[in-house]
């Protein structure tokens, strides 16, 4: 555990030492003001003119449409925090010194994945100072934008562990990249093709789809499978990069 702790204090240090932690952290922060801005102001603009008939509430409305978008965002931002993860050490030849310290693969892994995390968690801390205007003019209700928030983690948890992965694979940090961008959007768009194939396949892409997972947490409905579906793609990015790193280490 101390040694897993040290590792993670050594790498969330080291995004801060790096420009593209604050690149991502300022795109973020930009991208998510403008789209919070976008979505209250017609969401209020619609609801002064009469939204259909029917009392909505703005404040939890804004939330949902909000996490729809962070999640969005989330796709281009999380190949930037970890496509240096792994190649970079590989780059710059510390790679052998990993191998060669008291730390276990394991412990190398875990440190480096709850660091992903960690800098994740001050992005979300950073959309949610976005929406203290609208906790200001009219509180939403707290427990939907908890879940919503918890979905948020666990997507990201999920994501951060395939793209550690992808990392492992490279020392280049654009193709890991572009190698995490690209499996973490034909997850996104798996539920486009539910709509072809038997209703076995449709279904087993449904699943596979974190959009899918994702739409009751974003509604403040907490359901344990959609959990469960997180935790399972974390475990597997986890255990190939462990994978990985064993090779890597076989052949060093």
């Amino acid at each position: 555990m101390k040694n897993t702790i040290h590792m993670f204090v050594k790498e969330l240090k080291s995004y801060f030492f790096s420009p593209i932690a604050y690149v991502t952290l300022t795109l973020f922060l930009l991208i998510s003001g403008f789209v919070f801005y976008l979505i209250f102001s017609d969401l209020a603009r619609e609801t002064a003119v009469g939204m259909g008939y029917q009392p909505v509430n703005v404040p939890q409305m804004v939330v949902r449409y909000y996490f729809g978008w962070l999640s969005t965002v989330l796709l281009f931002l999380v190949p930037l925090i970890t496509m240096g993860v792994y190649a970079e050490e590989k780059k710059k030849g510390t790679y052998e010194l990993l191998f060669t310290s008291p730390l276990t693969n394991l412990q190398i892994i875990l440190g480096k994945f709850l660091a992903n995390l960690a800098f994740g968690l001050i992005l979300f801390a950073g959309s949610a100072l976005v929406m203290l205007p609208l906790f200001l003019s009219e509180p939403p209700d707290p427990v939907p934008l908890l879940v919503g928030y918890l979905g948020l983690v666990l997507f990201l948890a999920a994501v951060l562990s395939l793209g550690n992965f992808l990392s492992s694979l490279t020392e280049n940090q654009i193709i890991a990249a572009i190698l995490t961008f690209v499996l973490v959007l034909l997850l996104w768009f798996m539920n486009v093709f539910t709509q072809t194939g038997t209703d076995g396949v449709q279904g087993v892409l449904a699943y596979l789809s974190p959009l899918r997972h994702l739409e009751d947490f974003q509604k403040g409905v907490l359901d344990l499978a959609h959990g469960v579906y997180f935790l399972s793609v974390t475990a597997l990015g986890i255990f190939l990069t462990y994978r990985s790193l064993e090779s890597l280490r076989w052949r060093g």
